[in-house]
């Protein structure tokens, strides 16, 4: 067929036009797939911890190497700081997404508890004396409780400005004025500075009850000034009630060391947890997924840090400064909503979206095929006024001319039905016409053969006739 022919143009233009429908699903398809391989990534979030080469930031660290070998939602990017109060500082800016820090610190107004990685528990002790070491004043150990400080020297580890804070807080929920016990603040590098220092008459340490340091300083000043007394904080459950980010707890007894007892018995006092905490803007699901995943791999980290066997998950039955975020508190209580409830809404959307897509298809391609039905069209009028003519054919060449005529309509029509140019109800009008041309045909070839005398008869098809 020569390239001029119209029939073979106009099939060039219904492939074209379907190439271009084919290169707009594929596009959209495309889309689909991209967006939902970036909702699938893994969610990363930025941890403050600090300082570096703290227990907090090694298990920070072990955290974040867990996550990144057996997490398929959530891994963790650490940021080390100079210590807890910058680490808060950079959550609070919007710098971090978690923070590490303890929980008396001041905290961003909006942060909220995703886990608790350790509880440091509040050892108050004063030493027995050793005879011709200590004056007979310091060695009759005339500190029995806390109420005895006053007047006295308080040796702190560490020195951060919270410990000092927290035996305030101590010394003023025992009816002891702050003002009147004296303190100097050690580094947890200068145990045995502390332990031979022989102006002080109490110690002070703030960590796990397994911490190495705390143990290191009773035997250290055990050894130097005699065996440990240790004080008990007979306030704890008013200090804790008063102040909700502290809790009454009890130092069980032998915990220091088994023989000698240290303590003898078991010892109220009260602690602070060191907390995993996010803004309150941190989207539910990302909080869950965290705090799923973390207890998933709270098994793996512990064997890499042993640190890690005091993360526990926060308590969600009472109040507590700053409260437990909203989708850890959903996983603990069991209340986190399913995938549907989650995503319904997005069903809903994505059904209303494919709709539309599929709407805004149809109208294309009814757009893009608009000259084939225009043509559709053409030839069915075409058809009916060959109907008209045949009442003045005179022979039966003309009516095979006109079949012939009909024939290439007809061919055409049925390219452009397998094209998908037009519609099947198209083609079903289209077959009326030809039932029409069917009947003129036959009712005029039977005219020609009745004779001349019969024709001048026949008015040619009716209406009638047609039906």
């Amino acid at each position: 067929m020569p390239p001029s022919d119209p029939a073979q143009i106009a099939h060039d233009g219904r492939q074209r036009r379907l190439l271009v429908v084919l290169a707009l699903g594929f596009i959209v398809f495309a889309a689909a797939a991209a967006a939902l391989y970036y909702i699938l990534q893994p969610e990363t979030l930025r941890i403050a911890v600090g300082p570096a080469g703290s227990d907090d930031q090694q298990v920070v660290e072990a955290m974040a190497e867990a996550f990144g070998e057996e997490s398929r939602s959530v891994r963790l990017s650490p940021i080390t700081t100079e210590g807890a109060a910058e680490s808060l500082a950079l959550l609070g800016a919007g710098k971090a997404d978690l923070a590490v820090g303890r929980g008396d610190l001041s905290m961003p107004s909006d942060a909220q508890t995703l886990a608790v990685l350790r509880k440091n528990y509040v050892v108050l002790w004063t030493h027995s004396g050793r005879p011709g070491k200590d004056s007979p004043k310091k060695a009759t150990g005339k500190i029995s409780e806390i109420a005895d400080l006053a007047g006295h020297k308080v040796g702190i580890i560490g020195r951060t400005g919270a410990n000092l804070a927290l035996l305030r807080t101590v010394l003023i929920g025992s009816g002891v004025e702050p003002d009147k016990v004296a303190t100097v603040q050690f580094g947890t590098d200068q145990v045995e500075k502390l332990a031979q220092d022989t102006t002080l008459d109490a110690y002070l340490t703030v960590g796990p009850l397994d911490s190495r340091i705390t143990a290191d300083a009773i035997a250290a000043t055990s050894r130097s000034r005699g065996a440990p007394k240790f004080l008990p904080v007979d306030a704890s459950e008013a200090i804790a009630l008063r102040h909700p980010r502290y809790e009454a707890e009890e130092i069980p007894g032998s915990v220091f060391n088994a023989n000698p007892a240290w303590p003898e018995d078991k010892v109220d006092t009260i602690s602070v947890s060191h907390l995993i905490v996010a803004r309150r803007g941190l989207s539910e699901a990302k909080a869950a997924a965290f705090y799923r995943q973390l207890f998933a791999v709270r098994d793996t980290i512990t064997r890499r840090v042993a640190g890690a066997a005091h993360i526990i998950k926060p308590d969600t039955e009472k109040e507590a400064e700053p409260s437990v975020h909203r989708g850890a508190a959903a996983v603990i209580n069991g209340t986190e909503r399913t995938f549907l409830d989650k995503y319904s809404d997005y069903f809903w959307f994505a059904l209303l979206l494919l709709s539309g897509i599929g709407s805004a298809a149809a109208w294309l391609r009814r757009y893009l095929n608009r000259d084939d039905r225009d043509d559709t069209t053409s030839h069915r009028n075409r058809i009916l006024a060959v109907v008209s003519e045949l009442r003045d054919a005179g022979s039966e060449q003309d009516l095979l001319l006109s079949q012939q005529e009909v024939d290439a309509i007809i061919g055409e029509t049925l390219k452009c039905y397998d094209d998908g140019a037009i519609e099947g109800e198209d083609l079903a009008a289209f077959g009326l016409v030809l039932e029409l041309f069917d009947h003129a045909v036959a009712e005029r070839r039977a005219a020609l053969q009745s004779g001349p005398a019969d024709q001048a008869k026949t008015p040619g098809p009716t209406l009638a006739s047609r039906r």
